[in-house]
C-alpha cells in the first residue's frame, strides 16, 4: 500500500503541477491585458505592470488550489483508468475507500501549501502589489493599521478611522506640516463625503492651529478639503477580508467586537480561510468516483470538462453562501464551510454507491 500511495502521489503531483502552470499563465495573461489600460498613468510603465501581475500570482495560486487539485487528480486518475491500472487495483481487492485514503495522504501536501499561501504569501504579495501600483499611478503612499487608514497627502498625513461602503469617511484626522516639517494644524472631522474630483465635504470640523506663542481652536459645521484621495484609491487601499490572513482576521474580529461593531463578514472570511485546506482534500476525494467510471465515449476529455465544471461550481457556491450568510445573518461557520461539506458529502456518497454496486 505504501508503494501504491507513492505512485499515486507522484502522478497527482505531476498532473496538478501542469494544470497549475496552465491556469496561472492564463490568469497572468488576462491580468496583464487588464493592466495595459493603465500604462502611462503617472509613473506606471510596462515593467510596473509585469511586476504587479507577478505579485498577484500568489493570490491566484491560493484561489485555484482546490480547482487545480481537482482537475489534476481527475486527469491523473483518468489516465490510470484508461490504462486499466485502476481496474487492476480494484480487481486485486483494493476498495475505493483505500484509494481515497491514499489520495488524502498525497493531498496533505496540497493542504499545507494552501494554508501557507493563504496565510503568509498571498496577503503580503497582494498588499505590496496594490501599494506599488497605487504609488506608481497616483503618487500616494498609504498603510492600514489598527488605528485606521493612514495616507500621506502632499505635506499632510491623514488618518481615517472607518470607510463605509459608499466611500463616506468616518473620523478623519488631518495633520498638516510646513516646509520645515513643523506641525501647523490638526483637523478632526466626524464625517467626510466625496463631492467631486479631489474635493471632500467635511462635517463637524474641529481645527487646532499652532501659531507662534499660542494655539487657536476653531469649530466649523462644514469645511471643504482638497485631497488626492478618491473613492477609487480607497477601494485599492482597503484590504478586503478575503485577502487578509487568518491571524489578522482573528484579531480584527476581536477589535470589532470590543467596539461593538458587526463582525459577520470578517468571521465568514476567517472560517473560509481555515476550511480552504480541507476543501482541497475534498476535491481530491471527489475526483476518485468520477475518474473510476468507465465511459464509452469522451474519455479523459469528458472527465476534465466535468472537473472544470465542478471546480467552477465550488468556487461560485462558496461566494454565494458567503453573500447569503451576510444577508440572512447565518452563523459564519455554516456559511463558510457548508459548500465544502456539500462536495465532500457528494464524494463520499458516490464512493459508497460505486462500492455497493
Amino acid at each position: 500500500m505504501r508503494t501504491l500511495s507513492r505512485y499515486l502521489a507522484r502522478e497527482i503531483y505531476i498532473s496538478t503541477l501542469l494544470v497549475f502552470a496552465a491556469l496561472l499563465m492564463l490568469f497572468a495573461f488576462f491580468d496583464l491585458i487588464h493592466e495595459m489600460g493603465d500604462i502611462g498613468k503617472g509613473n506606471y510603465r510596462l515593467m510596473n505592470a509585469v511586476g504587479f501581475v507577478l505579485l498577484s500570482l500568489p493570490g491566484h495560486v491560493y484561489e485555484l488550489f482546490p480547482i487545480a487539485a481537482l482537475i489534476g487528480t481527475l486527469f491523473a486518475l483518468s489516465q490510470l483508468n484508461s490504462h486499466s491500472e485502476l481496474t487492476v487495483m480494484r480487481v486485486s481487492g483494493l476498495p475505493l475507500w483505500r484509494i481515497a485514503t491514499a489520495l488524502l495522504q498525497a493531498g496533505l501536501a496540497f493542504a499545507v501549501l494552501t494554508f501557507v499561501f493563504g496565510e503568509f504569501i498571498a496577503p503580503s504579495a497582494e498588499r505590496f502589489a496594490s501599494q506599488m501600483r497605487l504609488k506608481a499611478t497616483k503618487g500616494v503612499v498609504a498603510q492600514e493599521f489598527r488605528s485606521g487608514l493612514w495616507v500621506k497627502d502632499a505635506s499632510s498625513f491623514v488618518n481615517v478611522e472607518e470607510v463605509l461602503p459608499d466611500a463616506t469617511l468616518k473620523g478623519v484626522k488631518i495633520y498638516d506640516f510646513d516646509e520645515t516639517y513643523r506641525l501647523r494644524t490638526i483637523s478632526y472631522a466626524r464625517q467626510g463625503v466625496h463631492v467631486d474630483e479631489n474635493r471632500w465635504r467635511l462635517s463637524d470640523v474641529s481645527q487646532t492651529r499652532f501659531e507662534p506663542g499660542r494655539t487657536v481652536v476653531d469649530r466649523l459645521p462644514e469645511a471643504d478639503w482638497n485631497s488626492v484621495l478618491s473613492p477609487e484609491i480607497l477601494n485599492v487601499l482597503l484590504v478586503v477580508p478575503e485577502q487578509m490572513s487568518a491571524w489578522n482576521l482573528y484579531f480584527y474580529v476581536q477589535h470589532l467586537r470590543d467596539n461593538k461593531q458587526k463582525t459577520a463578514r470578517y468571521e465568514i472570511a476567517l472560517w473560509a480561510k481555515l476550511s480552504y485546506p480541507i476543501a482541497t482534500l475534498a476535491m481530491l476525494v471527489l475526483a476518485l468516483p468520477f475518474a473510476s467510471q468507465q465511459l464509452r465515449s469522451g474519455g479523459v476529455s469528458t472527465r476534465i470538462f466535468a472537473g472544470i465544471m465542478l471546480g467552477l461550481s465550488f468556487h461560485l457556491l462558496n461566494r454565494l453562501f458567503a453573500h447569503l450568510g451576510l444577508l440572512n445573518d447565518w452563523p459564519p461557520l455554516f456559511s463558510a464551510i457548508f459548500p465544502t461539506l456539500i462536495f465532500l458529502g457528494m464524494a463520499l456518497g458516490m464512493i459508497w454507491w460505486i462500492e455497493r454496486r
